[in-house]
């Protein structure tokens, strides 16, 4: 069905209360774990029926943030959304301590048990007022950014639609670009400052109420961390500031050889090549297309997939005025139906979309033939895998949208990922820092922000731009104030990514099949357990850092 035709019909909280009373009271009756497991199958029905008109109301609102429908359901969705995961929760908690445990295990799985009892240690009924009020927060923080606007020869433009003027090829330009971006953002300092000191204080009450010291805790019970603690995150940015630091400043100073400057300004981290970034030669209707011959042919799983997507016009990806910023994929369980949301502006990003947002939608299609839902639940360390590797799987057809700039395109996004994992770390590093210390101002934020950029950032100069060089430049990334300690995951995908890379350049085949078994096999292994049988090494391991590095400046040839 295509996603205009989708009916609409707002959850009311009644009716979906009593529904979970019903099967709670049959779980209860059920005799045998084969009569429970059949209670669970109409638990999968409800839970996507909810989670598919709940998804069509987000995805509506974020199109046309100034639509009043669905602006009003997305404000009651932040207020009943704790309240639906304390009935989801109630029901696990029977599922959980089922005296037909191992019959169910058997079924669903252990990893998600072992989810059931992370969603416990992360969630109480307690919470929810406090949730409702976090969820206020970040979409007032979502509003400010999405409705940012900025004079730009003649025509007011959002955040969004400035980003090809940021990485312009007249230096000129996008100093002018840079310090206008810049200037939004200093205007609501104040206001960014607000919304985050708020957010952190909520969320260190939330994880106090719990019984924990601070929000980290309560934060990696949230990312669902299953696998791994902060001890291994901490291992794995060490191993990033010794090995991965120095091959990105190499990287930098490759960089600014070929724009021909004696230094590097913070103007300028955006940009690859003096004429310019490559682009895509052609409008969004026309990248649509390319990207339908790319996937068909890869291979028939891609083909299926990508046919679908089109088919039921399950892309929004043209930037406008009123819509929110960023992009991402998200699924519509009752359709099988993965859809896309992004803001195309005319730069290689848009690229990005058709590879980095398609390797999620992809999984997202394959996985949701599997009648197990729980299997679908994966971590978004895993999640970002499917994507980033599917950015490098695609290089092979980059002439089709980038012509005789493909071999540029390539070159640039070997680069890019290298020089974003120690930024990635450094986004990670510093909500350590402010979920440790909840009860630093917003200066002494902005100070530890800058100390971290001199260790993972080293070249950065911000010259005469006052609010990054005071340790600004965090306020404009989104994760930060929407989900805490999520960017982790992106760094140790990209090592993956790096992986499947180096492991194309030595069997392209080979590297594929065993991305297609990841993707099957979604959350239904642990993390390190899943990487291994798939043939990967695991990022936080003793070595593994280090022999990427070595691997990618040949491959990169640094």
């Amino acid at each position: 069905m295509k996603f205009k035709d989708m009916p609409y019909k707002r959850v009311e909280m009644d009716e979906v209360r009593r529904e979970y009373q019903q099967l709670m009271d049959e779980m209860k009756r059920a005799k045998s774990g084969e009569e429970q497991f059949e209670v669970h199958k109409k638990y999968y029905a409800l839970s996507n029926r909810v989670s598919t008109q709940m998804t069509l109301a987000h995805i509506r609102f974020d199109v046309d943030l100034t639509d009043e429908f669905y602006a009003a359901e997305h404000e009651y969705y932040d207020k009943i959304e704790p309240e639906m995961q304390n009935l989801t929760q109630e029901y696990q908690k029977l599922l959980y301590s089922s005296p037909y445990r191992a019959y169910l295990e058997e079924k669903i799985g252990k990893v998600a048990f072992k989810n059931m009892e992370l969603s416990m240690k992360a969630f109480d009924e307690k919470l929810i007022p406090l949730m409702q009020e976090e969820n206020e927060l970040k979409t007032k923080y979502n509003k400010l950014i999405a409705t940012a606007k900025i004079e730009w020869e003649g025509e007011e433009l959002n955040l969004s639609l400035m980003r090809p003027y940021l990485s312009h090829a007249d230096r000129e330009v996008r100093k002018k670009a840079w310090e206008k971006y810049s200037a939004y953002f200093e205007s609501v300092e104040d206001q960014l400052d607000t919304i985050y000191d708020q957010l952190v204080k909520n969320r260190t009450e939330q994880a106090r109420q719990m019984g924990y010291k601070n929000y980290v805790e309560l934060g990696y019970y949230r990312m669902t961390r299953n696998s791994y603690g902060q001890e291994e995150v901490e291992k794995f940015r060490s191993q990033i500031k010794k090995y991965f630091v120095p091959l990105a400043e190499k990287l930098h100073d490759r960089r600014r050889q070929r724009l021909g400057l004696e230094k590097l300004s913070y103007i300028d981290e955006q940009v690859y090549f003096a004429d310019g970034n490559p682009a895509p030669n052609m409008d969004p209707e026309g990248i649509l297309k390319a990207g339908q011959q790319m996937y068909a042919e890869m291979s028939k799983e891609t083909k299926e997939f990508f046919d679908f997507m089109m088919e039921n016009e399950l892309f929004d990806v043209l930037g406008r005025k009123t819509k929110r910023a960023g992009g991402y994929m998200t699924y519509l369980p009752d359709y099988n139906a993965p859809f896309i949301f992004a803001n195309f502006n005319g730069t290689s990003g848009d690229l990005d979309v058709i590879t980095h947002e398609c390797g999620h939608a992809f999984q997202g299609y394959i996985s949701g033939k599997d009648p197990i839902q729980e299997h679908r639940d994966i971590t978004m360390e895993t999640a970002e895998i499917h994507s980033m590797s599917m950015e490098f799987f695609a290089d092979k057809w980059m002439e089709l949208f980038f012509q005789d700039r493909a071999e540029d395109y390539r070159t640039m996004h070997g680069e890019d990922g290298v020089i974003f994992i120690p930024y990635g770390c450094m986004v990670d590093e510093f909500q350590h820092i402010v979920y440790e210390n909840p009860d630093m101002t917003p200066q002494e934020r902005k100070e530890a922000w800058s100390r971290l950029e001199k260790v993972y950032k080293p070249h950065l100069d911000y010259g005469d731009n006052k609010y990054f060089g005071n340790g600004g430049f965090w306020q404009k990334q989104q994760h930060i104030f929407n989900y805490p300690f999520y960017y982790i995951d992106y760094v140790l995908a990209q090592t993956c990514a790096y992986m499947y890379k180096i492991w194309m350049s030595e069997n392209r085949e080979a590297a594929w099949e065993s991305y297609l078994k990841l993707c099957r096999l979604s959350a239904s292994r642990f993390y390190d357990e899943m990487l291994k049988e798939v043939g990967l090494e695991v990022p936080y391991e003793e070595g593994c850092i280090q022999r990427m590095a070595e691997k990618l400046e040949v491959l990169l040839e640094v």
